[in-house]
């Protein structure tokens, strides 16, 4: 029995129900919290007029996208996006989505350390994601080793990027929740809705971490297993 080929099968099958838990998570998190109208009635699109506002960021576009969850904050065009059921949904996911982009505008105002990192590794991860698995790809097929590691190390910087991500995502989910609650966008008991839908969010992000690391592994014993053979 080839325990190594079998090792190698396993973490790709966990890797893979890290991935899917984490979005099944968030899909599930979103569509409960989705429905439950918030008593203010305050859309994503005033939530986040109201929140960069008050954080004199009047500058700050607030713009509607097409997509799911969708929502990002473009530093480049100082613009908060929204998706459609975000930017006009008044439900209590919707509110703390659009605070939560609302919060990285914040970030950007205050010039937050691992925002402007993160910003600085987006070129080279782009290169990393394009390059890394067409090396490995390469690498078995032609029996080139050296091609295999470049590869592995392309997967490494993607998870340096994924590793600074983490702390810029919680911050803003907590800044998001600091404004809710200051501004009273939501209740107290409509806020813990909130704070699971956040959550749900950030744990995407934790199992983008968690699957990289054990893709890396997997890639590892792969390399090491063609070593052996030649």
């Amino acid at each position: 029995m080839d325990y190594g080929y079998m090792l190698i099968s396993l973490l790709a099958i966990i890797s893979i129900l890290i991935t899917l838990g984490a979005q099944l998570y968030i899909k599930s998190s979103y569509s409960q919290y989705t429905k439950i109208k918030s008593q203010k009635g305050l859309t994503g699109y005033e939530t986040a007029r109201m929140i960069l506002d008050k954080n004199d960021l009047k500058n700050i576009k607030v713009e509607k996208v097409s997509g799911y969850l969708s929502d990002h904050y473009d530093p480049s065009n100082k613009c908060v996006r929204l998706s459609e059921s975000n930017y006009d949904g008044v439900g209590i996911a919707n509110v703390s989505v659009a605070a939560h982009e609302c919060g990285h505008a914040i970030q950007d105002k205050e010039d937050y350390s691992f925002m402007r990192l993160r910003a600085s590794l987006v070129p080279i991860v782009n290169l990393s994601s394009k390059a890394g698995y067409i090396a490995i790809l390469l690498g078995c097929l032609l029996g080139a080793l050296g091609l295999v590691w470049i590869g592995i190390l392309c997967e490494v910087v993607i998870l340096l990027f994924q590793i600074v991500t983490l702390p810029v995502e919680f911050d803003a989910s907590k800044r998001a929740l600091n404004k809710i609650k200051e501004y009273k966008i939501l209740d107290s008991k409509e806020l813990n809705g909130g704070k699971t839908m956040l959550t749900a969010a950030a744990l995407t992000y934790v199992a983008s971490v968690a699957s990289t690391i054990i893709e890396i592994f997997r890639l590892i014993l792969i390399y090491g297993r063609r070593n052996d053979r030649d």
